[in-house]
């Protein structure tokens, strides 16, 4: 397959390209999808061929024998990312939201404080706040380069000792970070001296520009006795559909706890997910993973060129994920007018800063996961829509 294939998603229950007009007046006729966290790319070949397996088979009863399935996670953990979990840690989630939400329900309670390193990845603090939680921001800074660190000393000062847990994003979406090891062990050392239970979503583990490298939270000394990490192939391969991702708690106390609570609320996973995911976790999906991350490289560098001749943007330096960060604050316009100029003018559909939590306000969210020729539209159409200032 090429990455370069334009595939029409129209038409066939896609959240990208079928909601984008109900929910932001923009037909899919004539604009363009980068706001939903899916790739327009088909997944490799392996991942197809399990599935026809399956139909061929014809028939889709009750999944049994999770061995092969645990066999790849472990595989491709330790292969990938250098650490290999223990099969009675992994827990199997209807998706990583899911996760999150059974993470909050099995170990915290009704009033207590999570704590978010804003901005950040929306759905956390709405499943917070669903299941009668309290969201606490902690806004990351920002260095000369406009790059997001983390701002230990101020988030020191705003915990009052309500908060039992740290959701943290690592990969971080939206901002592209990919957090080094003195970064994890400062935010450990956060979670150890507020005593705080650090849920670790790291779902873009796989994503990763040129010359940066992914560390697991659980390499981290010391933190295994508060963590929970959770890790999914459905963003690394393209299967969100599926529904499908880990969670995996090293500590055999924590561990009793979660399997209590999936086990209150009947959670197993669904078969497609499984053989999607056995068979994507191999070395030909290995392969696939490292042509497309240089695939979105090249998206990567042609959109921050693009974008940062626009006097006034600026696209925050993408160590990780497929998502461009842009900062309007130069433009000196609020957001509703750079959304006019984005949506309207430019007809193209992307997430709006606000909902990612304090400290987004001046930003939009452009997923890269698109053919390059679709990207290059996409930047010709933001240069017009913003032509005054240049």
């Amino acid at each position: 397959m090429t990455f370069d294939e334009m595939i029409d998603r129209r038409g066939t229950h896609c959240s990208k390209w079928d909601m984008m007009e109900p929910l932001y007046g923009v037909s899919p006729e004539d604009g363009i999808a980068m706001w939903v966290a899916d790739m327009d790319f088909r997944p490799p070949a392996c991942v197809t061929g399990a599935l026809a397996a399956m139909v061929d088979h014809g028939i889709y009863g009750y999944f049994g024998d999770e061995a092969a399935y645990l066999d790849a996670v472990q595989w491709w953990s330790g292969e990938r990312h250098g650490w290999t979990p223990e099969r009675e840690a992994i827990f199997t989630t209807h998706g990583l939201v899911n996760g999150t939400g059974m993470c909050i329900d099995a170990f915290t309670r009704p009033g207590d404080g999570v704590v978010l390193l804003t901005p950040v990845y929306h759905a956390f603090a709405r499943t917070i706040r669903a299941a009668e939680r309290e969201v606490v921001e902690c806004e990351l800074a920002r260095d000369a380069e406009g790059t997001y660190q983390l701002d230990i000393a101020a988030w020191d000062a705003q915990m009052t000792g309500t908060e039992t847990m740290l959701i943290l994003c690592s990969p971080h979406n939206p901002g592209g970070r990919v957090w080094t090891p003195a970064e994890l062990r400062e935010i450990a050392d956060f979670a150890i001296r507020h005593d705080l239970i650090l849920v670790s979503d790291e779902i873009h583990q796989d994503l990763l520009m040129p010359g940066h490298t992914h560390t697991p939270m659980v390499k981290v000394d010391g933190i295994s006795d508060r963590l929970v990490m959770m890790t999914a192939a459905t963003k690394t391969f393209n299967i969100a559909g599926a529904h499908i991702g880990n969670v995996i708690v090293p500590d055999s106390d924590l561990r009793a706890r979660f399997a209590k609570r999936m086990s209150g609320v009947g959670i197993s996973p669904n078969s497609f997910g499984l053989h999607m995911v056995t068979a994507a976790y191999s070395p030909e999906g290995a392969a696939w993973v490292d042509d497309l991350c240089a695939y979105l490289d090249g998206n990567r560098r042609l959109f921050d060129a693009g974008i940062n001749a626009i006097p006034g943007l600026r696209s925050m330096p993408l160590e990780g994920t497929y998502l461009a960060w842009v900062d309007f604050t130069g433009a000196g316009m609020d957001q509703a007018e750079a959304l006019r100029r984005v949506q309207d003018e430019a007809r193209i559909v992307v997430n709006h800063g606000t909902t990612f939590g304090k400290g987004g306000e001046s930003f939009l969210r452009f997923n890269l996961a698109t053919p390059r020729a679709r990207v290059e539209e996409a930047v010709t159409r933001m240069q017009a829509a913003f032509a005054d200032l240049q």
